[in-house]
């Protein structure tokens, strides 16, 4: 149960990021249409973090150290980009702009909402 709530959350997040930044559009007119590319890309978005976040942590270690954390910014930012060009390849009508601002302020954007509707919202695993 407790994915399932992060995965709506998630897709909460992205709506409303594609609300707020010009940059990233949602464009299908229906809402259906709408719900259902916004929980595909909730799905992109989750397994593109679990699968490379581990790796490029691991991998630029150093630069994290270095940058005292703030390449993570970067990081984030691509791996939205990323995200986008994934949903694009299967036809999902979502789309960032650029890297600068779109994707680096929507994948923030997308973060700080998740975070605090994580808080608010309990996932069942008390």
């Amino acid at each position: 149960m407790g994915i399932i709530i992060r995965l709506v959350i998630t897709a909460v997040s992205l709506w409303i990021a594609t609300l707020v930044i010009d940059g990233i559009q949602l464009t299908t007119d229906s809402v259906p249409g709408k719900v259902g590319a916004l929980v595909a890309v909730a799905v992109i978005f989750g397994i593109v973090n679990a699968v490379l976040r581990p790796i490029i942590k691991t991998i630029g270690c150093g630069l994290y150290v270095l940058t005292l954390g703030l390449i993570s910014v970067v990081v984030n930012g691509l791996l939205f980009l990323l995200t986008s060009w994934i949903a694009g390849r299967l036809d999902v009508p979502f789309h960032v702009e650029d890297f600068w601002p779109s994707a680096v302020l929507g994948a923030l954007l997308v973060g700080i909402v998740s975070w605090v509707l994580n808080m608010l919202v309990p996932d069942g695993d008390d």
